[in-house]
C-alpha cells in the first residue's frame, strides 16, 4: 500500500515511460533510400495474388470455391461451369484486392496450389476498377512470374 503510494506521488510509471521514449530518441536513425535501396523481405509475406498453370499450360483451378468460402473479407468470387471432359473450371474468377486483407486463408485452403501470394508488393491503381483482378489478369501474372512462384514453394516446402 505504502510502495504504490510513494510510486504514485513520485510518478514512477511516468519516468519509466520517459525513459523509454528518450532510448528510441537518442538512439542512431537509420534511413532506407526506398527506390534504391530494399529492404528484405520475409518468405512469408503475402502480396499480389497470382493463379498457377500446370506444366502443360491448363490452369490449376478446379473450381471447388474452397478459396471463397473461407475468405473472411468476401473478395472472391468465382462462378463455374462442367467442361465437355466432365471437369469443372471456373467461368468467373475474380479477387477484388481493396476487400482483400492478405490474410492466406485462400492459398492455404486451396487443394491445387492455384492461388497463390505472390511478393510483389509494389502495385497501385489509377483507375477505377482496376483493383478487381479477374481470371486473365490472375493467370497473365502467374504466367510472367511462374518461375519465381515455383521457387518460392519449394523453399516454403523445405521449412515445413
Amino acid at each position: 500500500m505504502i510502495k504504490q503510494y510513494l510510486g504514485s506521488l513520485f510518478l514512477i510509471e511516468l519516468l519509466k515511460g520517459l525513459k523509454l521514449t528518450g532510448k528510441y530518441f537518442f538512439a542512431k536513425k537509420f534511413t532506407i533510400m526506398y527506390p534504391e535501396e530494399k529492404t528484405p523481405i520475409s518468405n512469408r509475406f503475402r502480396g499480389r495474388h497470382a493463379l498457377r498453370r500446370y506444366p502443360n499450360g491448363e490452369e490449376r483451378c478446379i473450381a471447388c470455391k474452397l478459396c471463397e468460402a473461407v475468405c473472411p473479407a468476401l473478395a472472391i468470387t468465382i462462378e463455374a461451369e462442367p467442361r465437355d471432359d466432365g471437369t469443372r473450371r471456373t467461368t468467373k474468377y475474380e479477387i477484388d484486392l481493396f476487400k482483400c486483407i492478405f490474410c492466406g486463408f485462400c492459398e492455404e485452403s486451396c487443394p491445387v496450389d492455384s492461388i497463390v501470394e505472390t511478393n510483389i508488393f509494389e502495385y497501385h491503381y489509377e483507375q477505377r476498377g482496376e483493383q478487381i483482378m479477374d481470371k486473365t489478369k490472375l493467370l497473365q501474372f502467374g504466367d510472367d512470374y511462374e518461375a519465381q512462384l515455383a521457387q518460392d514453394r519449394t523453399l516454403d516446402a523445405q521449412y515445413r
